[in-house]
């Protein structure tokens, strides 16, 4: 873990960079579980205790101590795992304060979905398959989710999206490249190395790519649409290739930030937190946006 971390994007303390948010008391939990802070076991053969969901607990009590209990306004936000955990723990943060604070979530690249990989697998299924069996994630799972199905689908947020009570906001790209590089086309799902130039650098996929990764879009708006009829919650889907865009401050606020229909990404979020607007923006596919901070790598 880095000594350091820079308060930037969403936790920036300047009202030019964070319109919104610059003037609350902002808090980073460092994350270390692996099972986004929803573990709770034992594995007596690797000597591991698994204790994501306590340390959660105490973090949040150690908060509360120190004023958070007397906050008027609450968000819990997270990008990438820390996503999913803002997904997974969002109504027990709720519950944590009176009725009249105004709480809500933020799930930035959160949406991992249980999408079919370029040969046909579950590449993520079974990675999470793993991740819930070793670390006990079943009991701090909801019991809504766990009773109709499996846990580990019950760990993929659009199987639990429907379950939460607290208004949350989905950020996310269409083209999540941690989900196409990590759960699309790994190398197991991809030998020969097809996919190896598209994944790093989308501008070297090939029609047939394109339409693939135009389905992994599909995918991720249905597995929303349930989620954004409901009033409460809010939606920014952009039509990228990047992960993660709330701590990063040119995706956050910035003169050339992304944005869909003239509108960016703390602008949304600040209008759907505050009540200002009801924000429910998707981006039309890929390669219509011209304002995307895309990832390319070598």
């Amino acid at each position: 873990m880095r000594k350091q971390i820079l308060f930037t994007g969403l936790l920036s303390n300047k009202p030019e960079e964070n319109p919104d948010f610059y003037n609350w008391n902002r808090v980073r939990i460092r994350y270390c579980d692996g099972a986004s802070f929803a573990g709770e076991g034992y594995n007596e053969a690797a000597g591991l205790y698994f204790r994501g969901q306590r340390i959660f607990s105490a973090a949040m009590e150690d908060l509360m101590s120190k004023g958070m209990d007397s906050a008027n306004q609450a968000l819990l936000a997270g990008c990438s795992a820390g996503g999913l955990a803002s997904i997974l723990h969002c109504d027990e943060f709720r519950a944590l304060f009176p009725g009249n604070t105004k709480v809500k979530c933020l799930a930035d690249a959160g949406l991992f979905l249980d999408a079919t990989d370029v040969a046909g697998g579950h590449t993520l299924r079974s990675f999470y398959d793993g991740v819930v069996t070793l670390q006990g994630v079943a009991k701090n799972l909801p019991g809504t989710c766990t009773a109709k199905m499996d846990a580990t689908l019950c760990f993929f947020p659009q199987n639990l999206l429907s379950n939460i009570q607290t208004p949350t906001f989905l950020l996310n790209t269409a083209y999540d490249v941690w989900q196409i590089r990590q759960s699309l086309a790994t190398k197991n799902a991809d030998p020969k190395g097809y996919w190896q130039a598209c994944k790093f650098n989308y501008s070297k996929c090939n029609d047939d790519q394109i339409k693939f990764l135009q389905g992994f879009r599909n995918q991720m708006l249905d597995a929303t649409k349930g989620f954004s009829n409901l009033k409460q919650n809010g939606l920014f889907i952009n039509s990228c290739f990047a992960h993660c865009q709330s701590e990063k401050q040119d995706t956050w606020y910035g003169d050339n930030s992304p944005a869909i229909e003239n509108k960016g990404i703390a602008k949304s979020v600040g209008d759907w937190y505050f009540d200002r607007a009801e924000v429910k923006e998707i981006d039309c596919p890929y390669p219509c946006d011209k304002t995307c901070h895309n990832l390319v790598s070598s």
